[in-house]
């Protein structure tokens, strides 16, 4: 089986991989596993060796806008799945989260402590999870009847450094957020760095919640408040979709698999105003 991921020192995808390993391994199917960095001309290479390689079936966590992509699962005699990314015009089985309600469950989780001006780093807007949890962002202003800041929205592009220097900005900008949202872990571990360096303190001066949960989220100090995905069940549906195509089931429709979100509450989020005036009362 061959799979592709964009980041496998992220943890999210570090988890699924393992979860995919092991379902695979009980199946009797091996699997080689390719890392893209993020790199649509890798993928593709990749993806091409896999096939010459021979492989029965292939996930992909996709990177770019997929027209090349496209090609080339129209083109492999064998059955593909999408995992946690979608792609527009790729017709077929696909396992992905319900990006855009989860984003918006955490950020109207900070606008009711009272936070107005909420910075938000994320990715890239070329892939459908950034897109989708960007939309959660604005819906949630939205709905609020906040002001969407433009200035307030920075891209990080996945990485720690990224989500550092887009942190620095907005912390040295003279009218800077109460509460930042990192729309991925890598890039909060910045953000609480460049709190730490600029002389602030989370969240006596400035909340932060992020997208991913993982295992030292809780040993954190503060404990971070994080958007968890069922990566278990992620890694799982991924692989039985897969393997119930390989056990003959080829024709039967794609089916796009929409799963939950959960928001982790911890302290990393601080009530204003207010909200906070009540809480101590």
């Amino acid at each position: 089986i061959g799979l592709t991921v964009p980041h496998i020192t992220n943890p999210f995808f570090t988890d699924v991989v393992s979860v995919i390993q092991q379902a695979f391994d009980r199946a009797g199917y091996a699997v080689m596993l390719c890392c893209t960095d993020e790199d649509l001309n890798t993928q593709d290479d990749q993806i091409r060796l896999l096939l010459d390689r021979m492989v029965d079936g292939l996930i992909v966590a996709r990177v770019g806008d997929g027209a090349i992509l496209k090609r080339i699962v129209d083109d492999a005699n064998v059955p593909v799945v999408l995992l946690d990314r979608i792609c527009k015009g790729i017709d077929t089985d696909a396992v992905v989260l319900d990006n855009q309600r989860a984003v918006f469950d955490a950020i109207t989780y900070l606008i009711n402590l009272g936070h107005r001006r909420i910075g938000y780093i994320t990715g890239t807007s070329d892939i459908s999870p950034m897109h989708d949890r960007m939309a959660g962002y604005r819906e949630a202003l939205h709905a609020a009847g906040l002001p969407i800041a433009e200035e307030l929205i920075r891209f990080g592009n996945f990485h720690e450094i990224n989500g550092y220097n887009e942190t620095m900005q907005m912390l040295s900008s003279h009218d800077r957020p109460s509460a930042i949202f990192s729309a991925n872990n890598p890039m909060v571990i910045g953000t609480m760095k460049a709190i730490r360096d600029i002389g602030l303190s989370c969240p006596e001066d400035i909340s932060v919640a992020c997208f991913d949960d993982f295992p030292w989220s809780d040993v954190f100090q503060p404990q971070l408040t994080t958007v968890a995905q069922p990566v278990q069940a992620i890694g799982e549906q991924a692989a039985n979709l897969l393997l119930d195509r390989l056990a003959g089931n080829r024709d039967a429709p794609p089916r796009k698999l929409l799963l939950k979100g959960r928001l982790m509450i911890r302290n990393s989020c601080r009530p204003l105003g207010a909200i906070a005036q009540s809480v101590s009362a």
